[in-house]
């Protein structure tokens, strides 16, 4: 490949090293840097977590396609990629396991004192077991909110550990639930007040900003944990930080949040009863390779005319943009 002449793909943040094996074998060139080629080169980019806005877009010229690594797209300007023809895909199905297992790899840490029993055993505090108060999740109730992909994976997960599984959606139907041995919740309400752990799989959108607020917030137990591997916009950040700080709720275990990075200075930095992750639920390694390889698909197939099964705005498609001489 006449890397100098070959059309280029845009890798915002870094994926797996096999989804740039897979552009170069199909005469793509990975660049990770806008101005390392000229704007008219760039026909596909990849994302994840930083979305990417429509002044990006519209620098490139022939730019045809936005592939998101991973499922919420939340950050994406769809409606200026609809407008300039520009088609967006996305990777549902690629990394739930892995989001499933960080939600209760958190909630371990929480109830186990993970962090705390650390720093304890290497200062040499073993009398820390004495005062740990740890709790034991078989026998609790576990409610997932957004019984989607993930909230599935979470739900399995929690009754092999011998929990009480609640979950709460509006679109599931009651066979779902029946074959995952699964509760249906009546209502979001319930759910919140009678589970000891409620795990959060909602995706960002109108409906479910602040989903999370101070009035849900005041039903959980004073035991409870919140876990949040979906969306930071679902919670209501600062009064999260409130409840923590008055030790109302037991604790929660956040991979996402309103502003990533996270500042620093943020409250939730110096709480502890919070255990934070950096937005890395869908990075293990079986994860990122599949989702790797399902973006790059994705742009191959908008590349060659055909339609991808995972385009988030279908309405582009009869007035996408045409191939340009280095497509």
């Amino acid at each position: 490949m006449n890397s100098d002449a070959a059309p280029a793909c845009l890798v915002v943040q870094p994926i797996h090293a096999v989804g740039g094996e897979r552009l170069r074998a199909a005469g793509l060139m990975p660049v990770t840097d806008a101005d390392a080629v000229a704007p008219d080169r760039i026909v596909a980019a990849v994302t994840r977590n930083a979305g990417f806005p429509a002044a990006w877009m519209e620098a490139l010229p022939n730019l045809r396609v936005v592939a998101v690594h991973g499922v919420g797209y939340d950050s994406v300007d769809v409606g200026a990629a609809t407008r300039l023809g520009i088609a967006v895909t996305n990777t549902p199905g690629t990394n739930d396991r892995s989001v499933a297992e960080q939600a209760i790899a958190l909630l371990f840490a929480l109830a186990k004192r993970v962090i705390e029993a650390d720093a304890a055993a290497r200062a040499g505090r073993f009398d820390f077991k004495y005062t740990a108060d740890l709790v034991e999740l078989a026998g609790l109730t576990l409610g997932i909110v957004g019984f989607g992909a993930i909230g599935k994976q979470t739900a399995a997960i929690g009754c092999a550990l011998g929990m009480r599984v609640l979950a709460f959606s509006r679109r599931q139907p009651d066979a779902t639930f029946a074959q995952l041995g699964v509760i249906r919740a009546g209502s979001l309400e319930a759910l919140l007040r009678e589970s000891d752990v409620v795990s959060l799989h909602l995706p960002s959108n109108t409906e479910t900003h602040n989903a999370i607020g101070r009035e849900q917030l005041a039903l959980l137990k004073p035991t409870a944990f919140l876990i949040n591997t979906g969306r930071g916009s679902t919670v209501d950040e600062q009064a999260l930080v409130d409840v923590l700080k008055a030790g109302a709720i037991g604790g929660a275990g956040l991979d996402v949040f309103r502003s990533e990075p996270l500042p620093a200075d943020h409250p939730l930095c110096s709480l502890r009863n919070v255990v934070l992750s950096p937005h890395m639920a869908g990075s293990g390694e079986a994860s990122l390779r599949k989702t790797a390889l399902a973006a790059v698909d994705c742009i191959l197939s908008v590349l060659a005319g055909r339609c991808p099964a995972t385009l988030v705005n279908p309405e582009v498609w009869p007035a996408r943009r045409a191939p340009s001489t280095h497509a």
